[in-house]
């Protein structure tokens, strides 16, 4: 459809029959130039450049093509830097000569098009139909890059590993609900204006542009510096002697540099417009990703197997602790599994009422099957933090080669609605505990089915 009103446009232009833009949307003027600068020159050429942005869809998206890969995705690039051009070519001059405005009230294309047609008729209806689930698809190629950059960064350690992981769907799920969320908040913070929106999203772009051609240009180097039938094998990449190394260089060298001063621009004449957030946020964010790989290499190299030596002697015995609320078919459960582990087993029951603890004493002795119990005295009335204090005891007591087990029944209700019925002493105790050493956990579940009276 764009290609067909372009094409009538010009027809219609070269035959004299185009005309003016009828009754224009308002235009303010809110800087009226006397004098065309330098700096005016930048600004309006960085403005043209974001047309231009969505390449980049096709580098993120290089891995979801068939072999061989980067020939395809030459190909495909080629074309649509061809599709772009022209349309982008032929709306510029048309839209100079109908005498179109940049208004937020009815958009340039709209207005050339009704302009072409003379009037809003059924090609003017389809063109903006096309446009619009052009846009659609524009706004879902994120939700289809981002998870596949994010799960390249995160193999690579620069990111969580949870997004390198495939749902159901056999997409990356997890990058899409975090790209849903940030891309809500920013909709929600800038107030979903596109004006105010497109200085985050051009400056990141271009900057990705800037680096990745100025990388390309350093690897063109590298190549050029080597002898040929000499190959380096680098991570992600393999370099080997070609010839005019030196003309590719200087394409990725020129690019970059023109990238680069897009950004610039970008950044000073759209700073109050929110890239200061861009400016602030790029360099914070490139250190979290660092973090997070220093994080990972640190953790691989602690885990490693290299230069380990023999493997340590296993622990010789458990001491079972096994705290006790009340004496009932999931206590003895628990104990069932505790005396598998061990014969030197404790149950705590921390003592809040004198009454109801003298019950489960009395109980204890009944059911307990001989294994001692220790009562500890709550005068605050707290439950956690006596226990704490009881194993803390035991572990400066601990002799070597000694595991100390806590064995702790856990209720599974069998619906959520009644789960938040129940204290988890489990996921209490593992909160508390999970970090120091030594300490194992283990939950024994009991089940109790709820079954419907009958009358």
């Amino acid at each position: 459809m764009m290609v067909g009103t372009v094409g009538f446009g010009v027809f219609r232009y070269f035959t004299g029959s185009l005309g003016m833009v009828v009754d224009p949307p308002h235009f303010e003027a809110k800087h009226v130039l006397s004098v065309i600068t330098p700096f005016i020159l930048l600004h309006a050429f960085a403005n043209g450049t974001t047309a231009l942005t969505g390449v980049e869809a096709i580098s993120n998206g290089i891995t979801a093509f068939k072999e061989p890969r980067s020939k395809n995705a030459g190909v495909t690039l080629i074309w649509m830097s061809l599709i772009l051009g022209s349309l982008f070519l032929g709306l510029s001059f048309l839209t100079g000569k109908v005498q179109a405005v940049f208004s937020e009230e009815e958009t340039v294309i709209s207005q050339l098009a009704r302009t072409i047609y003379g009037g809003r008729g059924a090609l003017y209806l389809m063109l903006i139909s096309g446009t619009t689930v052009i846009l659609i698809m524009a706004a879902n190629t994120a939700f289809a890059d981002f998870p596949r950059l994010g799960a390249l960064h995160a193999g690579d350690g620069f990111l969580p590993r949870q997004l390198t992981y495939r749902g159901s769907r056999l997409v990356y799920s997890r990058g899409i609900v975090s790209l849903a969320v940030i891309a809500s908040i920013l909709i929600i913070i800038f107030q979903a204006s596109v004006t105010r929106l497109i200085p985050l999203y051009a400056i990141g772009v271009f900057l990705s542009f800037t680096l990745s051609q100025a990388g390309m240009a350093r690897r063109w180097w590298k190549i050029g510096h080597l002898a040929e039938g000499v190959e380096v094998v680098e991570p992600g990449s393999t370099l080997k002697y070609e010839k005019g190394w030196r003309y590719r260089m200087l394409i990725n060298g020129f690019g970059a540099v023109c990238t680069a001063v897009v950004m610039v621009v970008f950044a000073v004449t759209k700073f109050r417009e929110g890239a200061w957030v861009v400016l602030i946020l790029t360099p914070l964010l490139v250190t979290i990703f660092f973090s997070i790989h220093h994080h990972y290499k640190r953790l691989a190299k602690k885990l490693s197997l290299d230069n380990f030596g023999v493997i340590p002697p296993h622990a010789m015995r458990h001491r079972v602790i096994m705290p006790v609320s009340g004496v009932h078919q999931g206590t003895l459960a628990a104990l069932r599994y505790a005396r598998m582990l061990s014969d030197d087993i404790t149950a705590v029951h921390v003592t809040i009422e004198p009454a109801e603890a003298e019950k489960v004493r009395q109980k204890w002795e009944t059911w307990g099957e001989g294994v001692r119990m220790v009562m500890l005295d709550s005068p605050y009335r707290l439950f956690i933090e006596p226990i704490l204090g009881y194993i803390a005891e035991v572990e400066k007591q601990r002799q070597p080669g000694e595991t100390i087990t806590i064995v702790v029944p856990e209720f599974v209700a069998e619906n959520r609605l009644t789960e938040v019925l129940h204290t988890n002493t489990a996921d209490l105790l593992r909160s508390q505990l999970k970090r120091q050493h030594g300490i194992v956990i283990i939950n024994v579940p009991y089940h109790v089915h709820e079954e419907a009276d009958e009358h």
